[in-house]
């Protein structure tokens, strides 16, 4: 195939169908072992021979440089020996040829993201072949006309477009709309003008060579990797190959190709759903070219396909025991199975599947939500249109992966991406998309095509990505080039806006009302099994009476983290922060600006307490260094100027201002005066801080004979003393206000330093439970700053495979993990019963919390909207 490289030949690269099983997933990749476990199910009647090169055959020719692994060219050669035999038909046959596919096949599913050759075998001269043999010379010829143009773009990489607009030539100069309507004739013209594009090679057995070679060489595709790094599929995976023999949908009219799922791939009802074309071939279907049909209209097409594939869809299912994504091919009137995987669904086909399967009896409810992604749960609560606006439907569409989202037009990949660096929402706008058009998914709010079904390149990565999505709105006519979207009278242009629903298929230009989804009686049935399954708890992360209720709402069992600094935000408490921060020399004016700011905090923290109605509330006295109240010096300049800074003391005149505010500066204010060291240097401001949470405290215990379940942390700690020291001012405080320790309260810290992970044992002396902040422990931890390196450090690291995606996102579990078991260790070693949470932005990533499960910690604290995601995830880390 190309230059040897050393390793053992005797290593197996090559599997026969009939050798595999879904067992061999890793070594043969999803589709290669989906389609040997099929071929034992349902026989070869049903399932075309062939044979799988491992992924291991690929990881070996990427490590060597794309050298091929000794042997591997005999292997396929003896495989390919084996295939004509099964057949009846030799690759390259001048009279009866074998044609045969080569597609990739990773260990998890990339729809469209690698390469596929189909038809491969013919020539000029076993082309007549065919035809002599099949009686269809126009099938012969369309045949090789798919051949060379798939092989041109695919192994030659000649661009795609140059094919299709040879094909709109040839359509224009007959006078016809469909590819199906092209003749003998013009399938000659255009395979002979397609072969001026490259060398084609005439000899069956190169074509093959070369095949193989162009898949495994798009596993380092530029779409492969960019669709790998969103779905964290590691690189050294690889991808499998696989050759079967071909059969055919664009055979005549009695043939056809269709894609397949044994429940509805948007919905999740028990219903299959699908799509096909006549006289067609797979890539038709998939890539979105074409509009096809919805798969209940094959009963009309042909009842007795329909009802044998509907059985194979239940016997798929039942076998798998998930939801199956099938492809098939009729052949003059007998069905194929060429493909079987777990169906990518959105979340709410994933948990409709999920409840029905466990009252059908399909799934236990252990297995039944470990079916669910928990990340994809995040699409439930997401906005939708409100139901009860009025608007214009602009057209309509496919309701191809649900959600609502708007946004302005933008028409390529790239402009979403840099739009969305601006901040903006777009919505992704094209004919039909393709694999380079992955990252413009990841950016975009939705995407909208014109063309394309629910099996289309844009449907199926628009639901593994959680985005909404509208395919087949027929009505807009989208040009590219020129940046506009026709529909009628109407002219749309890059940066109009527009709205889509793609629970419905909708398209509108109105500025529709977005509602914030509720969790519905599917969605609370899967969390209760959850809640009976899980040993992690849940908590919140809130600050407002608001978040609360919503984090009750989702099933929080508690507030983790309260951020008292944010409730110093509001319009009418920055000048009273400020002004007791610039009185930090003067005590007859910071006491004033802290009795002021004090009934304020109370009346918040009585909020909350009511929200939260008896569960724990953990309140983190304040954290950030002093100067993120303030303004910088030219912004306190000009309002000093214009005198629009209305301060609650005499001011000093501006000099002097000026002067306290350098005092300030400091040079790392996050590794400054904040946390626990505003409590040593500064201790009235923590003070006043316990006193409003006693009071309130006090307030609704007295009027609703509820009391809160207080927990008071302490941020930023380092050494015990610094713990030792405001513990001792917190308890005289809250004992003057009326509080008793441990009985209405307790004490804990913030880890969320390197140094208090390595002294938890001494830390935990004076700590009545851990909260582990590995937000900031990750900082200070790998010595990265999060409001910088996401857009730096994080691309180029994850290209270099430093790591595979922002720690910040899922906890580093070799570093930061390790020091949050330490800590976690040392601290029990102390305390053996001591309570310990996680409460960075951490505690909503599955991932991570897999892992905060299996570090022993009790609980994760999230953001409200991600409670019913950790839920979840919990519960799935309980069961693996």
């Amino acid at each position: 195939m190309s230059a040897t490289v050393k390793a053992d030949p005797r290593t197996k690269w090559v599997y026969d169908f009939s050798e595999g099983s879904r067992d061999m997933r890793v070594l043969l990749g999803g589709k290669g072992s989906g389609i040997a476990e099929m071929a034992r199910l349902l026989g070869p009647d049903r399932v075309p021979p062939g044979f799988t090169i491992t992924t291991e055959a690929c990881v070996r020719y990427m490590e060597a440089g794309r050298a091929v692994p000794p042997g591997l060219e005999e292997q396929v050669d003896a495989a390919l020996a084996r295939l004509e035999q099964q057949a009846g038909r030799r690759l390259g046959d001048p009279d009866d040829p074998l044609l045969v596919s080569v597609r990739s096949g990773a260990r998890d599913s990339m729809p469209g993201m690698m390469d596929t050759v189909l038809n491969l075998g013919l020539n000029d001269v076993s082309v007549e072949g065919l035809a002599r043999r099949s009686g269809n010379p126009r099938f012969a010829w369309d045949s090789y006309r798919r051949l060379v143009q798939m092989f041109g773009n695919v192994v030659h990489g000649v661009p795609g477009e140059r094919f299709e607009d040879e094909i709109k030539r040839v359509k224009a100069e007959r006078g016809v709309t469909l590819d199906t309507e092209l003749d003998v004739d013009a399938l000659k013209e255009l395979t002979a003008t397609f072969k001026t594009f490259f060398d084609f090679p005439s000899d069956p057995r190169e074509q093959l060579r070369q095949a193989i070679l162009a898949v495994l060489d798009s596993w380092m595709g530029a779409r492969a990797v960019e669709y790998r790094r969103q779905n964290l599929i590691p690189d050294d995976w690889g991808t499998a190959v696989n050759v079967q023999q071909m059969v055919f949908g664009n055979y005549g009219d009695t043939s056809a190709s269709g894609v397949a799922f044994s429940r509805d791939e948007v919905t999740g009802a028990p219903e299959p759903s699908g799509d096909f074309l006549v006289n067609a071939q797979g890539e038709d279907v998939v890539s979105g070219v074409r509009t096809p049909r919805d798969l209940h209209e094959l009963a009309d097409w042909n009842p007795e396909v329909h009802a044998q594939l509907v059985e194979i869809l239940r016997t798929l299912e039942r076998h798998y025991k998930d939801m199956q994504d099938v492809e098939f091919t009729v052949q003059d009137g007998h069905l194929y199975m060429l493909q079987t995987r777990a169906a990518k669904r959105p979340a709410q086909a994933a948990v409709r599947f999920a409840v029905d399967a466990v009252a059908e009896g399909l799934l236990t409810k252990a297995e039944a939500l470990q079916t669910i992604d928990a990340e994809k749960l995040d699409a439930l609560l997401h906005p939708t249109f409100d139901p009860d606006a009025s608007y214009e439907v602009l057209a309509r569409g496919v309701a191809a992966s649900p959600g609502a989202a708007k946004g302005r037009i933008v028409f390529t990949a790239h402009g979403a991406v840099a739009a969305a660096a601006e901040g903006q929402s777009v919505i992704l706008v094209r004919p039909f998309t393709e694999a380079e058009d992955v990252a413009g998914f990841a950016a975009a709010a939705g995407i909208l095509t014109s063309e394309g079904g629910k099996a289309s390149h844009a449907a199926l990565v628009a639901r593994g990505m959680g985005r909404p999505a509208v395919t087949g709105a027929a009505a807009l006519d989208i040009d590219v080039k020129a940046r506009e979207v026709r529909i009628g009278d109407r002219v749309l242009r890059g940066g109009d806006m527009i709205a889509i629903d793609g629970s419905t298929g909708t398209v509108t230009l109105d500025d529709v009302p977005l509602v914030q989804p509720a969790v519905d009686e599917r969605f609370s049935t899967v969390l209760e099994w959850a809640d009976e399954i899980r040993r992690l708890g849940v908590r919140a992360n809130a600050d407002t009476p608001e978040d609360a209720r919503k984090a009750r709402e989702f099933g929080a069992q508690g507030i983790g983290l309260c951020r008292t600094e944010h409730m110093f935000m509001a319009p009418d408490r920055q000048p009273k922060m400020r002004a007791m921060i610039m009185a930090l020399d003067d005590p007859e004016g910071r006491a004033k600006a802290l009795d002021e700011l004090l009934p304020l905090q109370q009346a918040d923290f009585e909020g909350l307490f009511e929200a939260m109605g008896g569960l724990p509330v953990t309140i983190r006295l304040l954290d950030p260094p002093l100067h993120e109240f303030l303004p910088d010096h030219d912004e306190i300049h000009e309002e000093l100027k214009r005198a629009q800074l209305q301060w609650t003391w005499d001011l000093p005149d501006i000099q002097a201002t000026d002067q306290i505010l350098r005092s300030l500066e400091e040079s790392n204010p996050m590794l400054g005066t904040r946390g626990v060291r505003l409590g040593v240097l500064h201790p009235d401001i923590y003070e006043m801080q316990v006193r409003a949470i006693a009071r309130a405290a006090l307030a609704v215990r007295e009027r609703t004979g509820e009391a809160p379940r207080l927990e008071i942390m302490i941020p930023l700690v380092a050494f015990s003393r610094e713990l030792e020291l405001v513990r001792e001012r917190i308890v005289a405080v809250a004992g003057e206000e009326g509080l008793t320790e441990g009985a209405d309260y307790e004490i804990g810290t913030m880890i969320e330093l390197p140094r208090a992970c390595l002294a938890a044992a001494r830390i935990a002396e004076h700590a009545d439970f851990f909260s582990f902040g590995t937000n900031d422990l990750t900082q200070t931890g790998l010595g990265f700053s999060r409001d910088d390196i996401e857009g730096t450090v994080v691309p180029g690291y994850v290209e270099a495979r430093i790591f595979a995606r922002s720690p910040f996102e899922s906890i580093d579990e070799a570093g930061i993990g390790e020091l949050v078991q330490i800590g976690l260790e040392r601290g029990r070693r102390t305390r053996p019963d001591l309570p310990a949470g996680v409460c960075g932005e951490h505690g909503g990533d599955p991932a991570s919390i897999g892992f905060f499960h299996r570090a022993g910690l009790d609980y994760v604290s999230c953001s409200p909207y991600r409670v019913p995601i950790a839920r979840v995830a919990a519960a799935q880390a309980a069961l693996s």
